[in-house]
C-alpha cells in the first residue's frame, strides 16, 4: 500500500465529514439485527464483527451505540481519503476525534483492515481501558490473524446478510397476524427472499447483477487478491466463479486442481480457505465421530443465494432446492454458531441418501433437518422421510425435521417424530 502523509486540517474535515453521514444515518430507517445483543459495549476485549461485505456490519455497530447513549468517535477507513495510513498515524487520527468529539470511552473504527498494523494501535487502546468495536472485511482479519494479532483480546461477531425475518421486517410483511391475508403475503414475500437474497443495499437496488457482481469482483480483487498476491489468479477468479455456480457442492480438490491448472490440491486448498475466509462461500464438514474424518469431504454454500446466479455470465437456473437449502443453513449458521453448536452434513456410505444438516452439542446429535423444496411426489416423500429415520437411528437423535416450500404435517415413526415444515414458518420462528 502507498505511504502517505495526511495533514491534521484534511484529517479534520475527513472526520467531521463522516460524522455528518451518521447523523443523516440516524435518520434513515434501520432493521434491527439479531446480532446486536451479542456486541458487549462494556467488555474489557474489542468487539469485532465480520462477515461478507454489504452484510451491514456498520449499521449493526452503529445501532447498538447510538442507542446505548455512549459517548463514541467513528472513523471509516474504507475512505479514499484516508489510504495509506499506518498504525504509527492513528495517534494522530485519536487526536483529531478527541478535538470533534470531545471525550469519549467506546471507539468505533470501521474496515480497519485498511491500515497496516492496526493491531498495534488497538491492543494499546485496549490496555488503556478504551472500549474497541471494530469491522472489516478483509480475508486476513476474518482469519486466524485475527486471534493472533488481538492474542484473545476479542470478541467475534459473525454477521451474514439479512435473515428472511430481517427481510419481512425490512419490507414491513406482518409475520405475526394469524389471517389468509397475512398468510398468504408472507408466502408471497419468501418467493421474493429466495431468488433475491438478503443483501440489505440489494432490496432498493434496480440492477441485480451489476450490484452482485461488483460485489463478488471487490471481494475477489481487493479482500484476497491484495492480501494473498495469488499467483495464479486469472484461474483462482475462474474457479471462484465456478464454485459460486454450482454450490452446494462437495469440494473435490483433485479435479479442481487439474481443471484450472493449479500447481497442487494444496494450492487449491488454500485458494478455496480464501474464498471462505472471505465469505463468499461458507464450509460445511461431513459427520464423522473420528476428527480425521470430518476434514474431508467438505461441502461449501454461497454466503446468500445472490451470489449463487446475480452475476454477469452465471448461466445457472432457478434450481430452487439449492437455494432453499442454502437459505436453511446460513440460517441454521446465525442460530445454532452462537450458541457453540456445530453443524454436519450425515452420509453414512457412499451410496446412502445424505441428510443435509446435523446439529451438535459437544458430541451429541441434538437436531436433525432434511431440506426440499417438493414432496408432493410420493416417491420423494418417502425417500426423504426414511433418510431422516436411518438417521436417526443411527445417530440415536428424536427432534427430526423436514423443511419444505409449502407442506405442513407431522409424522410418528418409530421412536421419533419429524416435523414437517413450510420454509417460511420455520424461518420466522424465533
Amino acid at each position: 500500500m502507498l505511504m502517505v502523509m495526511i495533514d491534521k486540517r484534511t484529517l479534520e474535515i475527513t472526520l467531521s465529514e463522516q460524522v455528518q453521514e451518521l447523523a443523516v444515518k440516524a435518520q434513515m430507517p434501520r432493521c434491527k439485527r439479531k446480532e446486536e445483543d451479542l456486541v458487549n459495549l462494556n467488555s474489557t476485549m474489542a468487539q469485532v464483527v465480520i462477515g461478507v461485505r454489504r452484510s451491514g456490519k456498520s449499521t449493526l455497530c452503529f445501532n447498538v451505540l447510538h442507542h446505548s447513549g455512549v459517548k463514541y468517535a467513528y472513523v471509516n477507513f474504507d475512505d479514499e481519503r484516508l489510504e495509506g495510513l499506518t498504525a504509527k498515524d492513528l495517534n494522530t487520527v485519536l487526536e483529531v476525534l478527541y478535538k470533534i468529539n470531545g471525550d469519549f470511552s467506546h471507539l468505533f473504527l470501521d474496515e480497519i483492515q485498511n491500515v497496516n498494523g492496526w493491531h498495534l494501535f488497538v491492543n494499546r487502546m485496549l490496555r488503556q481501558g478504551m472500549k474497541v468495536i471494530l469491522t472489516g472485511s478483509n480475508a486476513k482479519l476474518l482469519s486466524s490473524e485475527l486471534a493472533t494479532h488481538l492474542t484473545g483480546r476479542h470478541n467475534p461477531i459473525e454477521l451474514f446478510p439479512f435473515s428472511f425475518s430481517e427481510y419481512c421486517t425490512y419490507k414491513g410483511i406482518d409475520t405475526t397476524t394469524p389471517t389468509t391475508k397475512a398468510e398468504a403475503l408472507k408466502r408471497d414475500a419468501f418467493d421474493v427472499y429466495l431468488m433475491q437474497g438478503g443483501f440489505p443495499e440489494l432490496l432498493s437496488e434496480g440492477n441485480n447483477k451489476r450490484y452482485v457482481g461488483n460485489l463478488v469482483d471487490s471481494i475477489i480483487q481487493r479482500d484476497i487478491q491484495q492480501c494473498y498476491k495469488i499467483r495464479y489468479f486469472a484461474a483462482f477468479e475462474r474457479m471462484a466463479q465456478h464454485l459460486m455456480n454450482v454450490a452446494p457442492i462437495v469440494l473435490a480438490l483433485t479435479d479442481l486442481t487439474k481443471t484450472f491448472g493449479f500447481g497442487s490440491s494444496q494450492t487449491t486448498n488454500n485458494y478455496v480457505k480464501y474464498l471462505k475466509q472471505a465469505y463468499l462461500l461458507i464450509g460445511l464438514s461431513k459427520y464423522a465421530a473420528k476428527s480425521k474424518q470430518r476434514v474431508t469431504d467438505e461441502k461449501v454454500y454461497t454466503v446468500d443465494v445472490a451470489i449463487m446466479d446475480k452475476r454477469p455470465d452465471a448461466f445457472v437456473g432457478d434450481n430452487l432446492g439449492w437455494r432453499l437449502e442454502t437459505v436453511i443453513y446460513i440460517e441454521l449458521c446465525r442460530r445454532v454458531k452462537a450458541d457453540g453448536h456445530d453443524i454436519y452434513y450425515y452420509k453414512k456410505h457412499s451410496r446412502a441418501k445424505e441428510v443435509d444438516f446435523v446439529v451438535c452439542k459437544g458430541n451429541k446429535v441434538i437436531q436433525m433437518y432434511q431440506v426440499a423444496y417438493d414432496i408432493a411426489n410420493e416417491k420423494t416423500r418417502k425417500r426423504e422421510i426414511t433418510s431422516l429415520v436411518q438417521a436417526s437411528q443411527s445417530l440415536k437423535c428424536k427432534e427430526l425435521y423436514l423443511i419444505t416450500d409449502y407442506e405442513r404435517d407431522t409424522i410418528q415413526c418409530e421412536n421419533c417424530i419429524i416435523h414437517i415444515i413450510p420454509a417460511y414458518e420455520w424461518l420466522l420462528t424465533p
